[in-house]
């Protein structure tokens, strides 16, 4: 499987927020967590995003097509923080963001921690992220009462 990461600019911001709507609608439909679910973004919140010095955007390719994309924010002291990160559900259970987060992990080598969240309800999400060696932090942030963050780190040796 071809997987490559396409740095994005404003551009494709349109591309961004439509594969971010259709991968997240089920989720929202599933959660009903309609102020904070990314299918329910703005444009305007994407290309806000893109604009910031601080944070990369890439769009996921597999062979040539685009099937979702990743956003790595930059902290302090070799902190990285992936949000978000999302596959169209068509390319989901693939095996493409295992490959995603490999490319990551190489193209910012100097990472001391990575961090990232996900509904402790999806546990095929908390496998995925518990497999490529994050673990929990212990905090929890409940939504609603069907859904409930749960927080992520993976520290780098």
């Amino acid at each position: 499987m071809d997987i490559t990461l396409f740095k994005s600019g404003l551009n494709e911001a349109s591309a961004i927020h439509e594969m971010q709507i259709k991968a997240f609608k089920p989720l929202l439909n599933k959660y009903q967590d309609y102020d904070t679910s990314p299918a329910n973004e703005s444009l305007e919140r994407i290309i806000d995003r893109l604009k910031q010095s601080f944070a990369d955007y890439y769009i996921i390719k597999s062979s040539n097509l685009s099937v979702g994309a990743i956003r790595i924010v930059r902290k302090e002291n070799q902190t990285y923080r992936v949000s978000p990160i999302f596959i169209l559900p068509d390319y989901q259970g693939k095996g493409i963001a295992q490959k995603v987060f490999s490319i990551i992990e190489e193209t910012y080598n100097d990472a001391r921690l990575w961090e990232l969240d996900t509904f402790v309800q999806e546990q095929g999400n908390c496998y995925l992220y518990e497999k490529l060696g994050y673990q929990k932090t212990g905090e929890l942030k409940q939504i609603n009462d069907k859904m409930t963050i749960v927080f992520y780190e993976k520290r780098m040796m």
